[in-house]
């Protein structure tokens, strides 16, 4: 059987009502709308952490300022540990972007920012040494020195650990309560930052320690002080040097307060008959 094509006829859809070709000429070509459709937009969020990884600091006060909710951040990546953007910052060693977050969008108020780790950003900028970072993040948030992670490590510790010296000596300085109650901090395993100075062999964090007052006979949860942990045999050596020289000042400090307080009190008592005399006159 044969089969006929059928003619339809055509839509009035189908018909051009456009302008003519006179008056394409008069009226000039159609204009493109300036955003397609299909255009694909970058979330804030991925823009920022960009700008941080790039140490663009005019571009985070840009985002921050238009997406202030952005200001923390946190990585929700499977290794990122929701580390914050000063986290990040911080890691990476960008003074800049530091600045930005905490002095012009209040990163840490009303509270320190912690990662899954609970790690502040000032353990990270410890571990890897950023000596500019440390200083700042001091002196505008000290209450930030003395947290403790989860496994029991302060910004004492993690410094120790590394090995930075002028790091180690900004802490103790800027430490809220003294240096005397960081020295004190140990973690889950009863380790101090001695322990931590002298199994990695770190000299001048030995010394830095000693001379803030770190108890050099502290004993960790497996009954070890800190110089049977040393790394060399010179290390060992070192070290309790460094011990024997801290307790002959100690010793020598100890006899000057003595004497000084024996004087005091002779001549206290060589003044007080006269003074007596003089109230009863």
């Amino acid at each position: 059987m044969k089969v006929t094509e059928l003619k339809t006829r055509p839509s009035c859809s189908s018909f051009n009502y456009a302008r003519n070709d006179s008056s394409k000429h008069i009226l000039g070509p159609k204009k493109q709308p300036l955003l397609q459709s299909n255009a694909i937009m970058i979330d804030a969020s991925l823009r920022l952490r960009r700008a941080i990884l790039t140490n663009d600091s005019l571009l985070v006060h840009r985002i921050l300022t238009s997406h202030p909710h952005l200001v923390h951040n946190p990585d929700t990546s499977v290794s990122g540990l929701s580390n914050t953007s000063l986290h990040l910052a911080c890691s990476l060693g960008h003074l800049p972007i530091v600045k930005v977050l905490v002095l012009q969008h209040h990163h840490e108020s009303p509270s320190i920012s912690l990662n899954e780790d609970h790690q502040t950003a000032l353990m990270l900028a410890a571990a890897t040494g950023y000596t500019e970072i440390v200083h700042f993040l001091c002196t505008e948030t000290p209450r930030s020195i003395p947290k403790q992670d989860i496994r029991g490590r302060d910004a004492i510790m993690i410094a120790s650990l590394g090995g930075h010296d002028t790091v180690l000596q900004i802490l103790l300085t800027y430490a809220p309560d003294g240096p005397e109650a960081l020295l004190d901090h140990c973690d889950l395993e009863g380790n101090t930052a001695l322990h931590f100075a002298s199994s990695n062999g770190n000299l001048l964090a030995l010394r830095t320690l000693l001379a803030a007052g770190a108890d050099s006979e502290r004993r960790n949860v497996w009954s070890w002080t800190p110089v049977s942990y040393s790394a060399t045999v010179s290390a060992e050596v070192y070290f309790k040097a460094l011990v024997g020289e801290v307790v002959r000042r100690r010793e020598v400090r100890r006899e000057i307060v003595e004497k000084g307080c024996l004087a005091w009190l002779f001549k206290s008592l060589r003044d007080f008959p006269q003074k007596l005399a003089h109230l009863m006159s």
